[in-house]
C-alpha cells in the first residue's frame, strides 16, 4: 500500500546553509568556520523536518 502523502525533503536546507555559511565565512575571512556552522544548522533543520514529517 503506497503512503498517503509524499515525504518532505530535508536536503535543501543542508545545501543552502552550507553554501550561505561558506560565502559569509569568506567575507569574514573564515570560510571553514562558515562551512561548519552552515553544515551544523543545515543538519539541525533537516533533522527537524524529518522529525516533523515522521510524526505525521
Amino acid at each position: 500500500m503506497p503512503p498517503s502523502r509524499s515525504p518532505l525533503a530535508g536536503g535543501f536546507p543542508i545545501a543552502a546553509l552550507i553554501l550561505g555559511g561558506t560565502i559569509l565565512g569568506l567575507m569574514a575571512g573564515e570560510p571553514t568556520i562558515g562551512f561548519l556552522v552552515g553544515l551544523a544548522l543545515g543538519i539541525a533543520i533537516a533533522l527537524w523536518v524529518w522529525w516533523r514529517d515522521r510524526r505525521g
